[in-house]
């Protein structure tokens, strides 16, 4: 599929890379805060993942630029990065259990799309994602500053493997009743 202005997907596990992400550590010394040596592995990390980390990935490839990185100092830079709104705080379907995954704002939003089977995760666009949160800030006047989408389903590779998974399932979901419509239009 050809990337285009109105739509683009990752071919590997992240849509945003180094040449849309690595200002992690230039935004913090703007704003002024302090950047000791950890902070600045830390940060490192962040900035040029390549894919979805959770705490702990983040700290064994801190601790492999700088054994000196602890636990309590990813999850203290982890804390400043969600309150200076500089990165989101995932949990991709829960793929993984309970683990909770952190990645750097890119450009702009998009759809995590994961695989049930392999865990694998990518990022889409959409022009048409765009457009919903138009409709949906003018529809609840509201400015919306944040958006998450998670997707699941399987990809072509373990469809490939297992042809069962693309079988109709077997508890369908019911189509939503007039109640239910208001229900959601309401809240």
């Amino acid at each position: 599929m050809a990337a285009s202005p109105s739509r683009r997907v990752s071919t590997g596990e992240r849509l945003n890379t180094a040449e849309t992400t690595g200002k992690l550590q230039q935004i913090l010394a703007q704003r002024g805060l302090r950047m000791t040596k950890q902070r600045r592995v830390i940060l490192q990390v962040m900035d040029t993942a390549e894919q979805h980390l959770d705490v702990d990935q983040i700290l064994a490839r801190a601790q492999k630029i700088d054994s000196g990185v602890h636990l309590v100092t990813v999850y203290r830079t982890i804390d400043l990065l969600k309150k200076q709104g500089l990165i989101d705080e995932l949990d991709l379907l829960h793929l993984r259990g309970d683990r909770h995954y952190y990645e750097s704002h890119g450009p702009r939003d998009h759809i995590h799309v994961a695989c049930l089977r392999c865990g694998k995760v990518r990022e889409f666009e959409s022009r048409l994602y765009e457009q919903l949160k138009e409709q949906i800030a003018r529809d609840f006047d509201m400015k919306v500053t944040i958006s998450r989408t998670e997707v699941g389903g399987y990809c072509g590779a373990c469809l490939s493997v297992d042809p069962s998974l693309a079988a109709p399932s077997k508890t369908a979901p019911q189509p939503a009743s007039a109640d239910d419509r208001e229900h959601t239009r309401s809240h």
